[in-house]
């Protein structure tokens, strides 16, 4: 699986890791629900860093497409926010 982090660059993720980001993508949607900004800032750092640790950098002259795009970290915490509405970023 490929993923994306606008603005950083893309990362090659074993598909093992698939569940426990679409667990925090979820955790991610219910905090935009309720409000909870702290806890959504926590959250999605800790997808990143998850994204970060586990995966590997895909060469910048290796074009491949995304299987899942994040935002931005530098974004704006409303542009972020709004992105994990519904069924998140992660499909499934």
């Amino acid at each position: 699986m490929i993923v994306r982090i606008l603005g950083e660059g893309q990362y090659r993720l074993d598909s093992i890791y698939l569940e426990r980001l679409n667990d925090v993508d979820n955790q991610l949607v219910a905090q935009v629900d309720s409000g909870g900004e702290a806890r959504f800032r926590e959250l999605f750092e800790g997808m990143l860093a998850m994204v970060r640790e586990h995966g590997q950098e895909v060469p910048l002259e290796e074009l491949v497409t995304s299987d899942v795009v994040l935002p931005d970290p530098s974004s704006h915490l409303d542009e972020i926010k709004a992105l994990f509405v519904g069924e998140g970023v992660i499909p499934g």
